[in-house]
């Protein structure tokens, strides 16, 4: 079985956000499991993040997601497949 998992870093999570969260509603029949992971804690909420996703579908289908994310200021989206 071949995992395919891929790696958004959000740096400017308060403004790019949203405009990655369209995108992986545009492809959401294509993500089997999202996780999404920043730092937090009482005194501090940190404006980077990463979402990790795996992903299912046609190799073209998911580089266009993958195109389409690392066309976002602030973004850089990879897939690994294990």
């Amino acid at each position: 079985m071949i995992y395919k998992v891929v790696l958004i870093k959000i740096d400017h999570r308060a403004t790019e956000a949203t405009r990655v969260q369209g995108i992986l509603t545009d492809f959401g029949c294509n993500i089997k499991v999202r996780l999404g992971l920043h730092e937090v804690s009482k005194e501090f909420c940190a404006n980077d993040g990463l979402v990790v996703l795996e992903v299912e579908g046609e190799a073209a289908l998911l580089k266009q997601m993958i195109d389409k994310l690392n066309a976002i200021n602030y973004v850089n989206a990879q897939m690994i497949e294990m």
